[in-house]
C-alpha cells in the first residue's frame, strides 16, 4: 500500500457527527490540505458568533479552514484549484454545485448515514427508527448530480435496538461511518475500489428520508402503540416528539414533548382519558396504552413521569385533538 500521507484530500463537513470523521482522517495520518466548513453564525440571546463543530476540530488541530459563504464564488473555486488535492470528502454538508465536486482528479466522495438507496435524504437515522427498521448502516458514494445517487464504495451494517432512540444511533453510526470512510479511503489510495450503480440494488420501493420541521413531530395517537414508541424514539432527544393535552376544568392546552416511553398490551379504557401507572402516563393508542416515561411541559424542564405526577393529577388532564 501507498502511504496515506500519498493521497491529499480537502474535507468538507460542519456537524458533530462529521468530527468524528475529520478525527479519523486526521489520526490515520493522511494529508488534509484544507477543511471546508460552514460560516460563523450569531446565535443566542447575545448573538455572539458560533462556530461549527468542524471548525472548532480544525482550529484545534492546525488545519487549514475555508468558511464560504457561496459555494460558487470564484475566490473560493480559485483556492480549491491551488490547493490541488486529490479528493474532496464530504460529510453532513451542503449540496456542493458540480464545479466542485467535478474538481479533484480522484472525485468527491460522502458518507451517507442508511444503507443507499434507501432513505436518501436529510434524515436517515430519524426515519429508519421512525419506520420500524430493525437495521441500518452508513454508505460511502461518489457524489455525481442527484443528491444521495452515486455509485456506492462501501457499506457497513448495523443493528437497531427495540428501544434505541436516535441520539444513541447518531453516536454509533458516527464510529461506524469513521471506520467505514477509513478503509474506503485505504482502498482510494491503492486503487483498489470497484464501485457499485445504486439502479443495481434498487429492488423493492425506495423509502425516503426528507428533513424533518417542527409540524412533522407532532404525534398521532390514532395508531398503533408500536407506531407510537417508533416516532417517539425516532425523534429524541431532537427535535422530540410532541402532543397537546388540555386541562379538563380550565380548558387550558399546553405542548408536552415525549422523549421516551414503552409499548404496553394494557387495553384501552377511554379514548381521550389519561391514566398513570407504574410504568409510565398512559396515553391511549388505537390499540393499547403508551406509556410515557420522559416528558418536558412547555415553559418548563424535561422530567421523569413520577416528578411530573408529584405535582401534576393525570386526571386533570385529557388529549387535545
Amino acid at each position: 500500500m501507498k502511504g496515506r500521507t500519498d493521497l491529499s484530500i480537502i474535507f468538507m463537513g460542519t456537524p458533530d457527527f462529521a468530527v468524528g470523521i475529520l478525527d479519523t482522517i486526521f489520526q490515520n495520518k493522511f494529508s488534509i490540505k484544507a477543511v471546508v466548513t460552514s460560516p460563523d453564525k450569531p446565535a443566542g440571546r447575545g448573538l455572539q458568533l458560533n462556530e461549527s463543530a468542524v471548525k472548532k476540530y480544525a482550529q484545534d488541530h492546525h488545519l487549514k479552514i475555508l468558511q464560504p459563504e457561496k459555494l460558487k464564488d470564484e475566490s473560493f473555486l480559485n483556492e480549491l484549484q491551488l490547493l490541488n488535492a486529490d479528493l474532496f470528502v464530504v460529510v453532513a454538508f451542503r449540496m456542493l454545485p458540480e464545479q466542485v465536486w467535478s474538481m479533484p482528479r480522484l472525485g468527491t466522495i460522502n458518507v451517507h448515514a442508511s444503507l443507499l438507496p434507501q432513505y436518501r435524504g436529510a434524515a436517515p437515522i430519524n426515519w429508519a427508527i421512525i419506520n420500524g427498521e430493525k437495521t441500518t448502516g452508513v454508505t460511502t458514494f461518489f457524489i455525481e448530480k442527484e443528491i444521495d445517487t452515486g455509485k456506492i464504495i462501501d457499506q457497513s451494517t448495523i443493528e437497531i435496538g427495540k428501544d434505541e432512540n436516535v441520539g444513541s444511533l447518531y453516536q454509533r453510526l458516527m464510529d461506524l461511518g469513521a471506520q467505514t470512510m477509513l478503509t474506503t479511503l485505504d482502498k482510494i489510495n491503492i486503487g483498489a475500489i470497484e464501485p457499485i450503480s445504486q439502479d443495481e440494488l434498487i429492488n423493492t420501493e425506495l423509502k425516503a428520508a426528507s428533513k424533518i420541521y417542527k409540524e412533522d413531530c407532532k404525534i398521532s395517537w390514532d395508531t398503533n402503540v408500536t407506531n407510537a414508541h417508533n416516532f417517539v424514539r425516532g425523534l429524541s432527544p431532537y427535535p422530540a416528539a410532541w402532543t397537546i393535552l388540555q386541562n379538563k376544568s380550565s380548558r387550558e392546552t399546553k405542548q408536552f414533548k415525549i422523549f421516551s416511553g414503552e409499548i404496553t398490551n394494557i387495553p384501552i379504557v377511554n379514548r381521550n382519558d389519561l391514566k398513570d401507572d407504574n410504568l409510565g402516563i398512559l396515553i391511549p393508542c388505537n390499540d393499547f396504552y403508551y406509556a410515557v416515561q420522559e416528558l418536558q411541559q412547555e415553559g418548563k424542564r424535561r422530567m421523569h413521569f413520577k416528578e411530573f405526577l408529584a405535582g401534576n393529577k393525570i386526571e386533570h388532564w385529557e388529549l387535545f385533538i
